[in-house]
């Protein structure tokens, strides 16, 4: 670890001090917001699963009778406004049936390209733990470099170069002095807050989204002593069936007329 750099006026070395004391408490900052926002996203992906198992299902089954009806009552009509609601209703029915089911797909083999993994490994090089000058930056570096692994696993390659652009700049000033590292610490700082708004901003869309809303609802209504997702199931299933006995009904019709 480096020593302390020692300021010859006190008025800096105030300065100094004050800054990364603030550098120290945002970083903090920011690992509180990482936290909170990762565990909002663990509550809501955990919650959209149980949504997806009890009524997207219900919901894909429902598009995919009236898809089936509108395309029987082409048979029965054979006009255009007919197949144009048809191939309306199946598209539907297809987008609903991917997203109560796409997730039980296997998932591909990760095979990240050759420029993810060249700006992983540079961003690893430069932000390990392991390069940190002082337990702070040890902290910090640690945390990056969580970040960091989880961009390159989704394949965004947006958030690793803004890693290691931000890093370039951190580093860009080439003099030792006291006044080179309080210019790091001021860009340090500065970054910390943008990413902090980042994701702050994420986390205010997470909170707006249709399944938070749903979410927020059915824990209402469990304080009312309700199960908001079973109910749910409940009406859908009356809806399908429902669906069911006009599709069974037009499809005697339509044998009726010996199609």
């Amino acid at each position: 670890m480096p020593t302390e750099i020692t300021l010859k006026h006190a008025p800096q070395q105030t300065e100094f001090l004050a800054q990364r004391d603030q550098l120290a408490a945002v970083r903090t900052t920011l690992a509180e917001h990482e936290s909170e926002l990762a565990d909002l996203r663990a509550q809501l992906k955990s919650f959209e699963g149980r949504y997806l198992r009890q009524v997207g299902i219900l919901y894909a089954d429902l598009d995919d009778l009236e898809a089936r009806i509108a395309e029987r009552e082409v048979d029965l009509y054979d006009s255009e406004s007919a197949r144009q609601r048809a191939a309306e209703t199946r598209q539907r029915a297809t987008e609903t049936h991917e997203a109560a089911f796409g997730e039980a797909h296997e998932a591909p083999e990760f095979d990240p390209p050759p420029t993810l993994k060249s700006l992983f490994r540079d961003v690893a090089k430069r932000i390990h733990p392991d390069f940190a000058r002082d337990p702070g930056e040890q902290a910090h570096f640690t945390r990056l470099m969580a970040r960091a692994n989880e961009a390159y696993t989704r394949g965004d390659i947006h958030t690793l170069q803004r890693i290691l652009d931000d890093h370039h700049e951190i580093t860009a000033v080439a003099d030792e002095g006291p006044a080179a590292e309080l210019l790091r610490i001021n860009r340090q700082i500065d970054h910390a807050l943008r990413d902090i708004a980042t994701l702050d901003l994420e986390r205010t869309n997470l909170l707006t989204s249709e399944i938070a809303q749903l979410h927020l609802d059915a824990a209402a209504a469990k304080l009312e002593g309700r199960d908001l997702l079973a109910e749910l199931a409940t009406n859908l299933r009356e809806q399908v069936a429902e669906a069911q006995r006009r599709f069974d009904l037009i499809d005697r019709q339509i044998k009726g007329f010996g199609k």
